[in-house]
């Protein structure tokens, strides 16, 4: 495993990456280690299922990752929001979502392990989208958090424990809303209730985990900073012995920031991992790494960064079909002229934004240009 160095950038929206290792297995702390890398939302909106569509009916989505997929492999567990469901055909995309199976298919071949589903569209097909999301899920092996078919279900497989390396980290996922749709009975979502998100505390708690992590679907959509509620709902997540806090919904990025001499992670919002959307932002984000070391009974964060990446689509890019997410130094040689515009505006804007607004030391790291 070897990692590349931090970027040593100005905000006129170029960088450089130096090849020389930053961090490799031989230089981290002497104990058990950890690996948990994390990237925001997963949408299929109708032009990206278009897109995908073959000849013989099946979707391919195998170009949209392979410019991150070698990232998302380094880690040990890698953790997205799916934010669309698996109802079957008819598909659709905005506002009630409903993808092709091949979309959590090719999210798999990409190195995800993990999939969050508490979110604000996890009902937008009923029951039978949640049902049968989560099926689909077990029926490949992918582990998921946040939605379940009953109360029953959750009350065995919730919280959420990685095992992992000697370490025990525990995960929570619970979303603000499901759009004003009720939730089906007999199903359940994880919704942001404190008294609910309390009692979960006391059950991870007797898990004797190492960590407990919080991945919240929350804040306001298209705000780059966080909201008043956002903050004051991390300041009590932190307060009730959470560890780190990694959220999303904004579909934007929001700063991150490392607090209590680098004991806690709160990363606001990593924005989307791969969409349709066009407004300021929304096509571009970053992916947040954790590396956890336990020595003796201490567990610490021994290192964490953050790696940006924007959405090239059709047909800005060229392609008819193709969706594409890239590093956000990929070089320019290999971008059409449109390309290029946008995503000079979305690097300026999302590193002017992480420097401005983050808190405490956390580097970027740049994805080997080959991608």
């Amino acid at each position: 495993m070897q990692l590349l160095t931090a970027s040593a950038y100005t905000f006129d929206g170029t960088a450089k990456c130096s090849p020389e290792p930053f961090d490799t297995i031989a230089t981290w702390p002497v104990g058990r280690h950890l690996s948990l890398l994390i990237a925001g939302d997963l949408m299929q909106h109708m032009p990206q299922i278009k897109s995908a569509k073959q000849s013989d009916g099946s979707y391919d989505y195998g170009e949209c990752f392979a410019g991150i997929k070698a990232e998302v492999e380094r880690a040990d567990v890698a953790i997205a929001n799916f934010e669309t469901t698996l109802a079957g055909q008819p598909y659709s995309g905005y506002p009630q979502f409903s993808a092709p199976d091949d979309f959590l298919s090719a999210v798999q071949s990409a190195g995800f392990d993990i999939m969050l589903t508490a979110n604000n569209h996890c009902v937008d097909t009923r029951r039978k989208g949640l049902e049968r999301t989560l099926t689909m899920m077990d029926s490949l092996g992918m582990a998921h958090l946040g939605t379940y078919r009953t109360l029953d279900e959750r009350e065995r497989t919730y919280p959420y424990l990685i095992e992992k390396n000697g370490l025990r980290i525990v995960l929570l996922n619970f979303t603000y809303d499901t759009n004003g749709i009720p939730v089906p009975q007999p199903c359940h979502v994880n919704l942001m209730d404190t008294l609910e998100i309390a009692a979960d505390l006391d059950k991870a708690r007797q898990m004797k985990p190492d960590l407990i992590i919080a991945l919240p679907h929350w804040g306001i959509e298209y705000q780059t900073l966080p909201s008043k509620e956002q903050r004051e709902m991390a300041a009590w997540l932190l307060s009730h012995g959470v560890d780190h806090i990694i959220g999303g919904h904004p579909h934007v990025a929001q700063p991150l920031e490392l607090r209590n001499d680098g004991r806690n992670l709160v990363a606001w919002s990593m924005g989307n991992l791969v969409s349709n959307q066009s407004k300021p932002n929304t096509y571009g984000g970053y992916m947040v790494r954790l590396d956890i070391t336990k020595s003796g009974l201490q567990t610490t964060l021994s290192d964490c960064y953050y790696t940006l990446y924007w959405v090239s689509r059709p047909p800005d890019n060229g392609y008819r079909h193709t969706y594409r997410i890239l590093p956000i130094d990929y070089p320019d040689s290999l971008l059409t002229t449109t390309e290029k515009t946008l995503r000079s505006a979305i690097r300026q804007n999302m590193r002017q934004l992480l420097k401005e607004h983050g808190k405490g030391e956390i580097k970027e790291h740049c994805l080997p240009p080959s991608l």
